[in-house]
């Protein structure tokens, strides 16, 4: 059992630079974060599957491969009952084909609506030599919001079981994985929270759902604790598809707060997150996200995300680190754990 190390981006036009690079640093595959980025979704709503097949080729001729793919986003159009709600569906339900054709075995699904921003403020968290990261503050909001009632979150939960309805099925005729990421942030009362996230596969039991596990997104509902005992839960049923490697500092229900960290500089110990990871067996991708913005990384603007680098960048020096770091824990996993 060996897991790998793989990087997100949300372009599907790489340049060989960056291919080079990221063969160069031992990245053994390529997570893709934006479902619109695939050529065919602009033009026809889902994929073209000569276009995936020629991009998957050429990530391979880098000695890597195609690992997590997206499908196209299922909007508050769709969640609301709105005009052409139902092609919306359609076409993520083509896009399972279409990946699952091309050979690509984990598909995420993004539902909007199932977080709340508004309930915390964003800042910048600086750390050690101005390091900048992503902080998260219930204590900064000081306007009163409320989450939706009981009637408005089983309406919004019948929605996406309609999608997984349609979903589940093309995914187990295709042989894909969809996988689901929990709400960040873990706000109270988000769908995909600790109660929500267990919720998705007692309602869909199919051996092909189950999650883009991120550690730190779960660490911000209940630090290293929980996800040890969600890494072993899930692990044990199977349902870990692919795992968010992320530190962080603080959680809501014990600071209010949280700020994401490097690796080495947050509040869990990775190595023995990935000693748990092993123990139940878990043989896929370990995948560094949100990282802190270092000195002499540029990021592009991005008003959802403003204090992190959420997919890897040409030079991103945030990003070889936790590559490096994640790479020297494997190799010491393989000596302690056998």
């Amino acid at each position: 059992m060996v897991m790998k190390v793989s990087i997100t981006t949300n372009r599907t036009d790489l340049a060989d630079r960056d291919l080079r690079q990221l063969c160069q640093l031992g990245v053994d595959c390529i997570d893709f974060g934006k479902g619109s980025s695939f050529v065919g979704v602009q033009e026809q709503g889902f994929p073209d599957l000569d276009e995936v097949l020629k991009l998957k080729r050429r990530v391979r001729s880098f000695g890597m491969d195609m690992n997590r793919v997206t499908l196209p986003d299922l909007t508050n159009n769709f969640m609301q009952d709105g005009p052409g709600a139902e092609k919306e569906l359609d076409n993520a339900v083509n896009a399972v084909r279409v990946f699952g054709e091309a050979g690509i075995k984990i598909v995420r699904q993004r539902f909007e609506g199932d977080t709340f921003p508004y309930l915390t403020k964003s800042y910048p968290a600086m750390q050690r030599g101005g390091a900048v990261s992503r902080g998260e503050s219930l204590g900064f909001m000081k306007d009163s919001h409320s989450t939706p009632t009981y009637e408005e979150q089983e309406n919004w939960w019948k929605h996406f079981c309609a999608a997984y309805e349609k979903l589940v099925p093309t995914a187990e005729e295709s042989d894909v994985l969809l996988g689901l990421h929990p709400s960040d942030v873990p706000n109270r009362d988000t769908a995909f929270g600790g109660l929500g996230y267990h919720r998705v596969i007692d309602a869909f039991p199919s051996k092909h759902v189950g999650y883009v596990y991120c550690i730190g997104t779960r660490a911000e509902e209940g630090g290293s604790s929980l996800v040890l005992n969600e890494i072993n839960h899930y692990g044990r049923k199977g349902k870990l598809f692919l795992v968010h490697f992320r530190n962080v500092r603080g959680s809501l229900p014990t600071a209010g707060a949280f700020e994401e960290a490097l690796l080495d500089d947050g509040d869990m110990n990775m190595f023995r997150l990935l000693l748990e990871l092993h123990k139940v067996g878990y043989d896929g991708c370990i995948n560094p996200d949100h990282v802190p913005i270092m000195e002499g990384v540029n990021t592009e603007p991005n008003p959802h995300w403003p204090h992190t680098c959420i997919e890897w960048n040409y030079s991103n020096i945030g990003y070889a680190y936790s590559i490096g770091y994640i790479k020297a824990l494997l190799a010491a996993l393989v000596e302690f754990a056998g």
